[in-house]
């Protein structure tokens, strides 16, 4: 977020979209990507029900991501090698 105070939204957006990758049930990282791209939806109040929706909307779109990769509890593992690279 400290890349977002100094006007570096891009980069803000990059660190945690690559945060949401290693922890995809983490709301708090989901918030501050939101906070960034849709701050209308936060002041003057915040608008829970977007966000329940967004969050729908968000992890439907991991799960087609994902296709026909294996997951198991510790992630998916990509096709052709043995390591889980895809938090589940």
């Amino acid at each position: 977020m400290e890349y977002a105070k100094n006007g570096q939204k891009e980069k803000a957006l990059k660190e945690l979209d690559e945060a949401l990758l290693l922890d995809t049930n983490n709301f708090l990282i989901r918030k501050q990507r939101w906070y960034i791209r849709y701050p209308e939806k936060f002041s003057p109040t915040i608008d829970t029900e977007w966000q329940q929706k967004q969050l729908q909307k968000e992890r439907a779109e991991e799960e087609a991501l994902k296709g026909d990769l294996v997951c198991g509890p510790d992630g998916c593992v990509i096709p052709g090698t043995t390591k889980n690279t895809i938090p589940k």
